[in-house]
């Protein structure tokens, strides 16, 4: 059976970062969890980090990138691309399934086992089964309103839950 699961949004606006994640987890045609959790901080709350796909290979790698946050003293760029470099070669992690979004102050990227280590055009950035959904919203909220990354992420993440089937309104969030 194939395992959906998870949307995962982060939006930067006016010096803060905001990510979130919904809590459902589904496997084949039923909801398995409502309340999963699927976004962290680390390196002492500065980071914020969130996965889709499968909460052990996206605990795994969450816990590789704080690895990386503290050899390279917290730059996320580079533990970003250190971990994407490892992701893709070594034997063990190139199976791992999900795909994470990292974020700082000042930074935000998707990265994926594939190499990808991707920083959007704009402050906006989501992945996971309702990620679309997300973004587009956190897109148009970002553009056209004055409201806060808390209250975009906020709103485009019910839009979300509203539209993905995978997708609950069961929504954690974090903020720098």
């Amino acid at each position: 059976m194939k395992s959906r699961s998870t949307t995962i949004l982060v939006v930067r606006k006016d010096g803060k970062t905001v990510i979130a994640g919904d809590g459902q987890v589904t496997l084949g045609h039923s909801v398995m969890k409502a309340s999963a959790r699927k976004i962290r901080k680390l390196h002492d709350g500065k980071v914020v980090v969130g996965f889709a796909g499968s909460a052990a290979d996206g605990l795994a790698l969450m816990e590789r990138l704080e690895e990386k946050l503290n050899k390279h003293r917290g730059n996320l760029l580079r533990a970003a691309v250190e971990l994407a470099k490892d992701w893709r070669t070594d034997k063990y992690l190139r199976r791992l399934e999900a795909v994470l979004i990292a974020a700082d102050r000042d930074n935000m990227f998707l990265i994926s086992g594939n190499g990808d280590v991707i920083e959007p055009d704009e402050p906006v950035l989501a992945t996971g089964s309702g990620g679309d959904f997300a973004r587009s919203a956190a897109l148009a909220l970002y553009r056209n309103t004055d409201m806060s990354a808390r209250e975009i992420v906020q709103q485009a993440m019910e839009i979300a839950s509203q539209i993905c089937i995978y997708t609950n309104d069961n929504i954690t969030i974090e903020e720098l």
